[in-house]
């Protein structure tokens, strides 16, 4: 189990966005852009390895997201329902996510076991979301699955909170 951290109002940004462990050290890049057909976002390894993707695929309500690990699909995402809580489920993977996306807590599990769980973190250099992660290997995904969320709710505020029946590109 291992815990990473992302620095609040950078998750969903344009620019690239840092991952980092407990200790401050710096794991991850997350580089991208939505708003058109085929944009992704991608996260690499400080080696300049590329772990993980996700792809967005439709822009109508409902929209879906391609997952990837390296270059492999291993998912689709799609929001299911929003009536007291959000809820996605992750086709391929067989992953629930369930939570207060407006609140950034949420969790992601398999059947009945956690795979993540996401919270804010207030630390000494600012505020953070932390994700906690229970198979190291899982963490790619479930940081990319973050930044889809992150990324819908700050456009579903842009809009005023209706209901979007599409995506535009994020702004920092």
């Amino acid at each position: 189990m291992s815990e990473f951290f992302i620095q609040e109002k950078q998750l969903s940004n344009v620019t690239r966005t840092i991952v980092k462990d407990e200790d401050g050290k710096s794991l991850f890049l997350l580089v991208g852009r939505w708003g058109t057909r085929g944009d992704a976002l991608s996260l690499y390894a400080m080696s300049g390895e590329l772990v993980a993707q996700i792809k967005q695929t439709s822009f109508a309500f409902g929209s879906r997201f391609e997952l990837y690990k390296g270059f492999k699909k291993v998912g689709v995402m799609r929001k299911i329902l929003n009536i007291n809580a959000d809820f996605y489920y992750i086709q391929g993977l067989h992953w629930t996510v369930l939570g207060d996306i407006k609140n950034h807590q949420y969790s992601i599990h398999q059947v009945s076991k956690k795979i993540m769980e996401m919270n804010k973190a207030t630390l000494f250099s600012g505020d953070y979301f932390s994700l906690v992660v229970t198979n190291d290997e899982d963490a790619p995904i479930c940081i990319c699955v973050a930044a889809v969320l992150d990324y819908w709710l700050y456009n579903k505020k842009k809009q005023g909170g209706k209901p979007m029946m599409g995506w535009g590109a994020c702004e920092g």
